[in-house]
């Protein structure tokens, strides 16, 4: 057994062994029994992962384990990047829940199925055969959704956001299962060896391609399937969203790198040309319904469909080089892609994990309600700043790098042959660096408004800090952030192995130097050049100060007006209200404007209220009317199932005789 093998299998054992802690060990201890078990779970999973990406692969096979096909598991490098990523990003969620837990949701149920959806999901990227990748990702499925209903019954909002979650996630795994089900057909079984024999019609290898890029794009919720993210994501248990948004939806990106690249063996161009467009819209469509939210979380899910478009875009370019014969654009398009994913991880837990900090801290999660965060909870304050940061694609974050890296392979790209390469690499080049400049504005409404200036509420007025375990949560996904900040090169190594397009593409300890194309970057010394800087900018400005006249400090002049009051500060709705004006005809936000007048005269006003609320359009054009259309079968169905039985015997009889004339003219 080698060390894949052993981490995996620990991995499930630990998981198996928190499943009956939850459901077994007393109220008191049950926190920290499944908080240190999820914890071991993802560490063991994160040697599995680290173990495949260097080269120590395994597979094992249990012919009678399930009906029809057996289970088969392999971690190959892929499989391994995704696991890594999957159990990082638990440890610290396992780390967080054990504080956050006690002053959330403990049921038993909650605390048992948490680190069997960690589990599950390592288990996915380790499936060697559709039957067995069917099984793990109802699995994964499945648990979540218990988790995303752990609060519904105190919360109606929270029942709601499940069925969201229940619908579109059953209905991207029934494309996948069609998808995958022509491909066995035609391999003549549903091994991952014996898919990559295939010999598929472009026809058929489209319409497989397809039908598994539906469901893997609702997973990763980019639009148009997006729908569920925004409202499961806020709604869950924060560890929990962070789990779903920095690992879950990841693993709908690794479903169309394993179908369209390994398993299809690559495509026509137009296969990929259809994911980096999708890519490309999901990411400036995210990062805009971000850049007007006030709900932090929800501005968080929005994020993630945004970074996870970029993922697609790298993707999508790295198809089409590779359908092109370029091959080493390829390699780094889609290094960037991965680099990314691991990046986006980092971040996101260490901002759902925050956020979890303030909901649990002040009870509210409303951007324009809170404020003044910085003095009652300094830790969390500074973590979320931190994060900010690494989101921000502003060097030293962590997004910095790999948004860099796609940004070199779509502009070296755009000399590449084909009028479709050429339209979409500029077009795709104008929606990376729109969206990198949007991800900071909105982020930087988020911290200052958030946590800077006074409170404005009674919420923010009495925060107060989060328990230590959670955060060390926070620290230990604020420490990764720093390192793929700084020396990325630490893990593009294994970014490269796991893309699977030969040599490397990025090489280098310090400075990253691009193979094939011209560029080089090194952010570790970016990062040491803009700290001498600003050391250097705060010490000249000190020394200026103290060169001047001593002064008494005095309350500066205000018209006589008194110091302002904490109303009179930005929001995060005034905050984002001129991006709002800029992308009206996008984004189309319903504003209503209720002004109270004294009763004594109308010409006096007692109060001015302003409401603005932004919908989301895709969801209003694409959804409702396929609601509206349900609903009113459903109604149709309601008249016809009466209760008579005679008229049930009239419907069978019906059938029957329609099916008989069918026959009877078809055959």
């Amino acid at each position: 057994m080698n060390l894949t093998a052993a981490g995996l299998g620990a991995a499930g054992a630990f998981g198996v062994l928190s499943a009956f802690a939850g459901l077994l060990v007393p109220r008191p201890a049950r926190a920290v029994a499944v908080g240190a078990g999820t914890a071991l779970t993802g560490a063991a999973g994160v040697t599995a992962g680290v173990s495949a990406v260097a080269g120590t692969s395994f597979s094992v096979s249990w012919q009678g384990l399930l009906p029809l096909s057996g289970v088969s598991l392999t971690l190959d490098a892929l499989g391994g990047l995704f696991a890594a990523v999957i159990g990082a990003v638990a440890v610290a969620a396992g780390i967080y829940g054990v504080g956050y837990a006690r002053g959330g949701p403990d049921s038993r149920v909650i605390q048992a199925v948490f680190p069997l959806f960690v589990t599950a999901m390592l288990l996915v990227p380790a499936a060697a055969s559709a039957g067995t990748f069917l099984v793990c990702w109802e699995l994964m499925a499945a648990t979540s959704l218990v988790l995303v209903l752990a609060d519904h019954r105190r919360r109606p909002e929270v029942a709601a956001a499940g069925r969201w979650y229940a619908v579109m996630t059953h209905l991207g795994f029934l494309t996948i299962l069609c998808g995958l089900m022509i491909f066995t057909a035609y391999a003549g079984g549903d091994t991952f060896a014996m898919l990559r024999q295939a010999h598929l019609s472009p026809v058929m290898s489209g319409i497989v391609f397809v039908l598994t890029l539906t469901g893997f794009s609702s997973k990763a919720g980019v639009l148009p399937l997006h729908a569920w993210l925004p409202r499961a994501h806020p709604e869950a248990p924060s560890h929990v969203s962070a789990l779903m948004s920095a690992a879950m939806v990841n693993l709908g990106a690794y479903g169309i790198v394993r179908v369209g690249f390994d398993l299809l063996g690559g495509g026509p161009r137009w296969w990929w040309l259809l994911v980096l467009a999708l890519g490309a819209v999901s990411a400036v469509y995210g990062i805009l319904q971000a850049a007007m939210s006030t709900d932090l979380k929800r501005l968080l899910g929005y994020s993630t469909t945004e970074n996870l478009g970029l993922v697609l875009a790298g993707i999508g370019a790295a198809g089409m080089f590779a359908a092109s014969g370029q091959r080493t654009l390829a390699g780094l398009a889609l290094a960037a892609a991965l680099l990314h994913v691991v990046n986006h991880a980092a971040f996101k837990t260490l901002l759902f994990l925050a956020a979890g900090s303030v909901l649990h801290g002040t009870g509210s999660r409303d951007l324009d309600a809170l404020g003044g965060l910085r003095a009652r909870m300094p830790a969390t304050t500074a973590l979320f700043g931190v994060g900010a940061l690494a989101a921000s694609a502003l060097p030293p974050g962590t997004a910095f790098v790999s948004e860099w890296l796609l940004l070199q392979a779509l502009i070296h790209g755009l000399p590449a042959a084909g009028v479709a390469t050429a339209i979409a690499m500029p077009v795709a080049v104008a929606a990376v660096a729109l969206t990198a400049g949007l991800a900071v504005a909105t982020f930087v409404k988020a911290f200052g408004v958030g946590f800077l200036a006074r409170p404005r509420s009674a919420a923010a007025e009495n925060a107060h800090e989060s328990p230590p375990s959670m955060v060390a949560g926070m620290g230990v996904a604020a420490v990764a952030c720093a390192v793929l900040a700084m020396v990325p090169t630490l893990v593009l190594p294994g970014v490269g192995a796991a893309s699977g397009f030969g040599d490397p593409a990025v090489r280098g300890a310090v400075t990253l130097r691009l193979a094939g194309v011209a560029g080089s970057l090194s952010p570790l010394l970016l990062a040491l050049g803009l700290t001498a800087g600003v050391i250097v900018i705060v010490a000249a400005l000190r020394a200026v100060a103290v060169r001047g006249a001593r002064r008494a400090e005095k309350r500066l002049w205000d018209c006589g007006g008194g110091p302002m009051p904490a109303r009179t500060e930005y929001t995060a709705t005034s905050f984002a209200e001129p991006l709002q004006r800029v992308f009206d005809d996008v984004v189309l936000p319903e504003t209503d404007v209720d002004v109270d007048h004294h009763e004594e005269s109308r010409y006096l006003v007692r109060a001015v209220e302003y409401r603005r609320r932004v919908p989301d359009r895709v969801e209003r054009w694409l959804y409702r009317p396929v609601l509206t259309a349900v609903t009113a079968w459903g109604r149709v169905g309601g008249r016809l199932a009466t209760g008579s039985v005679h008229r049930y015997l009239g419907y069978g009889f019906s059938t029957v005789v329609g099916v008989l004339i069918l026959l009877a003219v078809t055959r």
